[in-house]
């Protein structure tokens, strides 16, 4: 065999164009096309020298593929199950390197692949077993922050067309209720949460404004604007001090923001949210 050593121009043109079609089959949020689906997984069973299954079945989500496989096969707990799992088009991030290889670069090992990179482009998770094979959706969608980050203020940010979902904070899972129903979410409860990341969310989605209310805050400096506001420090349990600036906006409406731990003026502090300085924040007549 030839081993390749260096892509050629032609072949690197041809890394972007994967690269986004790959994306493209990772975030689709389409109905599952289940007899495609079925036919990639005998492929792959074929390429893995296995007798073909001879029994397949549908489920919305991973809750329900949980569901009907403990239905046939009661020995089976929940963790089992979800430890056995295959990602299907949530596998793209490696298929696509193989998918590339063998098309772009000729290497044909990478057709022992073939069932599962088409499996991918069909349907979702899956449950493969000696005779039974459980094709899942695909999610109905997938949100995201600005950053990237899956994240919803109001619904599942992973979302079955079950209703079943997965429900995050800027790239923290929390618990379902937080989003469902955040008046029923205190700042007690928010600051005492045993997970430092889902609590850090918690205060988050609490709003720090009402969270340093229930702590001792530490007065560093006011400013005389409102809109500048006051520099503030507390102790966060398991966490250990923190400065935020609490300011009024336009609207009224009071906020806290997390800032910097080396800040020691209110106006530096806000400056820094906008990335100006100090005297060029003060010199501006509107900010929203």
């Amino acid at each position: 065999f030839v081993m390749i050593e260096k892509l050629t121009a032609e072949q690197t043109a041809q890394i972007a164009i994967y690269r986004d079609k790959w994306i493209d089959v990772g975030m689709s949020c389409e109905p599952m096309n289940f007899e495609a689906a079925k036919s990639a997984m005998i492929k792959a069973y074929e390429l893995a020298n296995l007798p073909a299954p001879t029994q397949f079945y549908a489920a919305a989500s991973p809750t329900a593929a949980i569901e009907l496989i403990k239905k046939l096969d009661s020995s089976l707990s929940d963790k089992d199950i979800f430890d056995e799992f295959i990602y299907g088009c949530h596998e793209a991030g490696w298929l696509s390197y193989y998918e590339y290889f063998k098309d772009v670069c000729g290497i044909r090992d990478c057709s022992k692949l073939d069932g599962l990179t088409e499996y991918a482009k069909h349907a979702g998770w899956a449950s493969v077993y000696e005779d039974v094979v459980v094709i899942q959706d695909r999610p109905e969608h997938i949100l995201f922050d600005d950053q990237g980050r899956v994240h919803s203020e109001t619904d599942a940010a992973i979302k079955y067309r079950d209703g079943t979902g997965v429900y995050m904070w800027h790239g923290v899972r929390v618990p379902a209720e937080w989003i469902t129903n955040k008046s029923a979410l205190s700042a007690k409860t928010a600051l005492t949460w045993e997970n430092i990341e889902q609590r850090r969310a918690a205060c988050e989605i609490v709003g720090w404004a009402q969270v340093l209310r229930e702590l001792d805050a530490k007065t560093i400096d006011v400013d005389d604007d409102p809109m500048i506001g006051t520099l503030v420090e507390v102790t966060i349990p398991d966490v250990g001090r923190e400065k935020f600036l609490k300011v009024i906006c336009g609207t009224g409406r009071e906020f806290a923001l997390p800032v910097p731990p080396d800040m020691t003026t209110a106006l530096g502090a806000n400056a820094w949210t906008y990335d100006l300085d100090g005297d060029t924040l003060r010199k501006l007549e509107v900010r929203t």
